[in-house]
Parts: C-alpha cells; structure tokens; sequence
C-alpha cells in the first residue's frame, strides 16, 4: 500500500502532523501543501464525501427497526448532510458549480462506500464511524494549504459529527453477543486499507518519491493512532 506501512512507524519527530479538531495551527502547511490537491479538488471531494455519508446513514435509518435508533442515526445523518450544504454553499460562494467539482469523484468515492458497506447494519454503522473520523481527520490536515477557504472547511469539519449515538449502538451490539465484538474488530481493520487508499489518491503526485513519503508519513502514522483510539473507544482492537 505505502512504503511506510511497509516498513513500520519512523519513531523520530517531525514537523508535520495531524492537527485535532480544536487547533487552527498551520505550521505543517509549507511541507504539506505542494504534496495537496488544488482547490477544487480539495472542495469537491470533500463535499461528495459528506454526501456519501449522509446517503449511507439514510439507508441505515430505513433499515434499522428500533424507532429510538432511528432517531440516533438521523441525527449522525442530519450532522453529515449539513456540512455537505455549508461545503457546497462555500463553492458556490468561490462562484464555482458545486455539481461540475462533485462529480469526478462520484465514481471513485460511490465505489468505496460499496466497498466500505458491510453485510450487517452494524458492519456499515462502524464503517461511516471510523471512514468518516479519518477522512476528516485527514482533509482538516489538508486544509491549511487553502488559506482562508481552508480555515473555512476546517470549521466545517471540527462541527459535531453526532456519531456518540452510533458508537452506543455498536458498543450495545458488542455486549449483546461477544462474537460481534471479533467481528467488527476484524471489519474495523479492513476499513483502514480503503480509507488510506482514498487519503492517498487525493493527494497531487500519482506516485509519491521518497522525500513525499517522508512529509505524507507522520500525517498517516496519526491517522492511524487517531483510528486505534476510536476502536479502543468502542472495546475493539484496532
């Protein structure tokens, strides 16, 4: 997949680094963002994202029986379809066509929520849980190559995903039948291949050299460590 993974975690420090969700550092910019999309990219991708969740979400609604899980899974859905809107209002707002920079990424981004969607309503639960946490984790460490358009999406992106409910859900699951906590642990594994695949393929370069690896490495390496705390969270080994 990447030659970091391949030969494990470098354990030196470096400058550029995954920024949480309540921080608007931009000290990692200037190593980052001659490796980043353009613009457009970066909005179109992001907002056909948020889309996919929302779509994903939907259909876990009309599937799931329990009126109180519904109404969890709403919220999660209405939070995702949100930042979608304030994402396509800000392109709109560049004077862009928010359809025109959505859309060659509709084929590649529909065919990883396929890939992504599980057999069982909680399988799918857990892949928007943990593609969404690092995909946006990942597109807040993108944005500070943007300026102010990227302090924008930032904000976007910091704003309450409402999945606690969908974390509940699954840790009730887990509780319900200690099979289900080996299953999903072994799905939750799966999700990471596909979603650093998608981190990756937004990036400029179609082949990273050896120094790009060395600047993408430690924003992959905390994607990763920001994935095992989400699975430890939910009981799963990540």
């Amino acid at each position: 997949m990447f030659e970091w993974l391949r030969r494990g975690p470098r354990r030196d420090s470096r400058s550029l680094r995954l920024r949480s969700r309540d921080e608007v550092s931009t000290a990692t910019r200037v190593d980052f963002e001659e490796l980043a999309p353009d613009v457009d990219t970066f909005l179109g991708q992001a907002a056909y994202l948020q889309l996919g969740y929302f779509e994903t979400l939907s259909e876990l609604i009309a599937v799931t029986p329990e009126l109180v899980k519904k109404e969890a899974l709403s919220r999660a859905a209405g939070a995702a379809l949100t930042k979608h809107e304030e994402l396509v209002a800000l392109i709109r707002e560049r004077g862009d066509d928010p359809t025109a920079l959505m859309l060659p990424f509709r084929e590649p981004l529909d065919a990883f929520r396929r890939a992504t969607h599980g057999v069982r309503p909680q399988e799918t639960m857990l892949s928007v849980h943990i593609t969404a946490g690092m995909l946006d984790d990942f597109y807040l460490a993108l944005s500070a190559s943007y300026g102010e358009t990227g302090r924008r999406v930032a904000r976007i992106l910091r704003a309450d995903d409402d999945r606690q409910a969908i974390v509940d859900i699954i840790a009730e699951t887990i509780s319900s039948d200690p099979e289900w906590k080996a299953l999903l642990a072994l799905w939750g594994r799966r999700l990471v291949g596909d979603s650093l695949l998608i981190a990756r393929a937004a990036l400029r370069p179609t082949t990273l050299r050896i120094a790009d690896e060395e600047k993408v490495e430690p924003v992959f390496t905390e994607l990763m460590a920001a994935h095992s705390r989400r699975m430890d969270a939910m009981g799963l080994a990540a």
